[in-house]
């Protein structure tokens, strides 16, 4: 019997997988690479296990993670064993002093920790931060009425990421700041993971959400976007095709754009290993790439 004959399909397929990945591990080692991490890869738990493995992965062959994470099911769920109707007003959790109590509770206080200790657990080195942790963050209040303690991002300072990722650490953040008086705010973490990637000079941000990409025709999958610069994405919000919940994330994806940032993806996560498919692939990867003019990566 031949050695050749002794490989199965499924081994000859991983080792071919692993060799195509090698010039995308050789582009990206050393760089960082923001992470928001949300929607239903957060409430599945075998979705959960892979995602975080695939966190672990990309700091063992060279990148530099650093994670940034939502909560919004759990904080309802924490919301309504304590009595309290969670409430929303323009997309936006409306958040009275009651409310900001619990989501500070369950996104610093638990959903973190859960998400540190499940990193560590696969063999990385996480730590837990929020944006009060060396001022990280600092909030100001969002310009809406009627909204309470929902905050934006004031001014960032990277210095103890950019500490904790050299040195190997996978930093996970919690979108909950702190402005100049102490008043903590919760802000969207997607908008927490952009300003963080323009901050550090990120190589990448991805954004893991429950749609496939930016599509010219959502009825048609055939027509999903692989790539596109700024440009192009500001003219696809102005004609209505990316329209609704899709809006503040490319929006969110062109500012950090414009502020450094060398490629964003909006990513399935309910798709497992999203996050090595999207990095270790050709341009066509599994979501949408936006891109700065001139990018070539």
């Amino acid at each position: 019997m031949q050695t050749s004959d002794l490989i199965s399909q499924d081994e000859a397929m991983r080792v071919r997988i692993l060799s195509e990945a090698l010039p995308y591990i050789q582009q990206f080692a050393g760089r960082t690479v923001v992470i928001k991490y949300g929607g239903a890869a957060m409430k599945d738990g075998s979705l959960k296990d892979t995602v975080v493995r695939d966190i672990v992965l990309l700091s063992y062959v060279g990148l530099r993670p650093v994670v940034v994470h939502g909560g919004g099911p759990e904080i309802n769920s924490w919301l309504d064993k304590l009595g309290i109707e969670p409430q929303f007003k323009n997309g936006l959790r409306v958040t009275d002093a009651a409310t900001m109590d619990v989501v500070e509770m369950v996104l610093v206080g638990r959903v973190n920790k859960e998400i540190v200790a499940l990193i560590n657990q696969a063999g990385g080195n996480a730590i837990g931060l929020c944006g009060k942790d060396a001022n990280l963050i600092k909030a100001r209040p969002n310009d809406q009425e009627g909204i309470g303690f929902v905050g934006e991002v004031a001014a960032v300072n990277a210095k103890i990421i950019d500490s904790l990722v050299k040195s190997g650490y996978i930093p996970v953040v919690s979108s909950v700041a702190a402005d100049e008086t102490g008043q903590a705010y919760n802000i969207n973490a997607d908008t927490v993971a952009g300003e963080l990637a323009a901050a550090l000079g990120a190589e990448k941000l991805i954004l893991m959400t429950d749609t496939s990409g930016i599509f010219r025709d959502y009825k048609n999958p055939s027509t999903r976007i692989t790539r596109m610069d700024i440009q192009e994405a500001r003219q696809l919000i102005e004609d209505g095709t990316v329209s609704g919940g899709m809006i503040p994330k490319v929006n969110c994806c062109v500012r950090s754009l414009a502020q450094g940032v060398r490629a964003t993806h909006i990513i399935d996560g309910r798709l497992p290993h999203s996050l090595l498919l999207e990095i270790f692939t050709d341009d066509a990867g599994i979501g949408t790439m936006i891109v700065a003019s001139g990018y070539a990566g």
